[in-house]
């Protein structure tokens, strides 16, 4: 826990580089690593009154799961529930790798759409230990056809559970990085299934190809002095450059003033936030590789049949779980599981299986889906971009910056999203 919070300080810190030229487009930060984790200046951000109806839900998704001593405090799948006093669109937001249903973005993406006249549910992603541990079926994340089952489980109990509540004129679907791509996956289900019949989905900053974006997050780690197997090191250094400057500045706070004196001071270097992002990605890994071990008893990390008491320390296996990169949860515990359910199942064919491509032919035939992208994501090749434009057409928006999720919260964002859900569906 010490170490996400020293990291999450770190990552707010970082400075902010000289604006973008004038294009037409506001969003001011260039470049593709500071833009994602900068995010949008707050001035830039819509505001919120202090009065919505909103509450939590806890959901017991799978009734007859037995929970290990050591997540005592799980007591469910928690999301958030936004409604109207009237009848209106439901929207599911899914959150992206890593993130829980109160996540900022995902609250942002909720209130704005709920200013918008929208019911909303927010859904942690499949990838969070909160989901692995309340709603993953087999307790191995990464499969984009069987994680999608269990968010359709999870949306059914949700719906379940507040349709006495509010009336819904139709469903809608959102999501951003990976849980845009899953929100693909999860509307070919509905599809089947006819739960939802989701007329619009929206897919924010996706991946196409899962292992190839994760595959660039990690080579980030590589800009790190000595490469991943240093990132310890790294953080330190990080934390030690921010800490010298926060006492040489003498300051008191944390505050705008001093966040300004940091953007002046361009405090990190561009190989270094790279490396922060990439670092980042491992912590939000080891979480997951760590719940998953746990749930299934596969002593990856976690010696078999070693019962964790609820007070135990977990910081030993932690560290074990950060230094994992994904390729070692790949190669080692992620196929080795679905290639023992499915017998033949080469990694070539597998990787392939979790691409949007796979759902090539519905993607090109339903008019239903949107898409808001950026030029400058690094988690996306060229031709994977232009795989977007020409499998969406004139539905997949396209920024000149951003980089991976940074303009997610900027305002003219956020009224793109609103549009495209408040519009009239296309007829096919």
């Amino acid at each position: 826990m010490y170490l996400r919070l020293l990291l999450f300080t770190c990552l707010f810190l970082l400075p902010l580089p000289c604006l973008a030229a004038d294009d037409g487009y506001g969003y001011p930060i260039p470049g593709s690593y500071e833009a994602t984790i900068l995010g949008t200046p707050a001035a830039m951000m819509p505001t919120f009154p202090t009065k919505m109806h909103i509450r939590q839900l806890v959901l017991d998704v799978l009734p007859d799961r037995e929970k290990p001593p050591v997540f005592f405090y799980d007591e469910g799948l928690r999301c958030n529930f936004a409604y109207q006093n009237k009848k209106a669109p439901l929207v599911f937001l899914v959150a992206g790798a890593g993130s829980n249903g109160n996540s900022d973005k995902l609250v942002t993406m909720m209130k704005t759409l709920y200013m918008a006249g929208f019911h909303v549910i927010t859904l942690p992603s499949p990838s969070h230990a909160n989901f692995v541990i309340s709603a993953s079926l087999s307790g191995v994340p990464g499969d984009l056809t069987e994680d999608s089952a269990d968010l359709y489980r999870a949306m059914e109990v949700a719906w379940k559970k507040v349709k006495g509540d509010i009336e819904v004129s139709d469903f809608y679907l959102g999501g951003y990085s990976l849980g845009a791509t899953q929100a693909a996956f999860v509307a070919k289900l509905d599809e089947e299934r006819r739960v939802f019949n989701f007329k619009k989905v929206l897919m924010i900053n996706p991946a196409v190809s899962l292992y190839g974006s994760v595959t660039r997050i990690e080579d980030l780690l590589k800009q790190i002095p000595g490469g991943a197997k240093k990132q310890g090191v790294f953080f330190n250094k990080m934390l030690s450059k921010f800490s010298e400057y926060y006492s040489y500045g003498n300051f008191v706070a944390i505050n705008d003033d001093f966040l300004y004196s940091i953007y002046q001071e361009k405090l990190f270097t561009r190989e270094e936030t790279a490396g922060l992002i990439g670092l980042t990605f491992r912590i939000n890994l080891a979480g997951m590789i760590f719940a998953s071990d746990v749930m299934t008893g596969g002593g990856y990390v976690v010696p078999r049949n070693r019962v964790l008491g609820a007070d135990e320390s977990l910081d030993d296996y932690f560290l074990v779980s950060s230094h994992l990169s994904f390729f070692d949860y790949f190669n080692e515990y992620f196929y080795p599981h679905f290639k023992r359910q499915r017998p033949g199942l080469t990694k070539e064919a597998f990787i392939d299986s979790l691409s949007l491509k796979s759902l090539d032919g519905y993607l090109k035939s339903s008019t239903k889906f949107g898409v808001m992208a950026n030029e400058n994501d690094f988690i996306l090749t060229k031709a994977e971009l232009d795989y977007l434009k020409q499998t969406f057409g004139e539905r997949t928006k396209v920024y000149p910056r951003g980089g991976h999720l940074g303009n997610l919260e900027y305002k003219d964002n956020l009224a793109y999203m609103v549009n495209f859900f408040q519009e009239k569906e296309v007829q096919p």
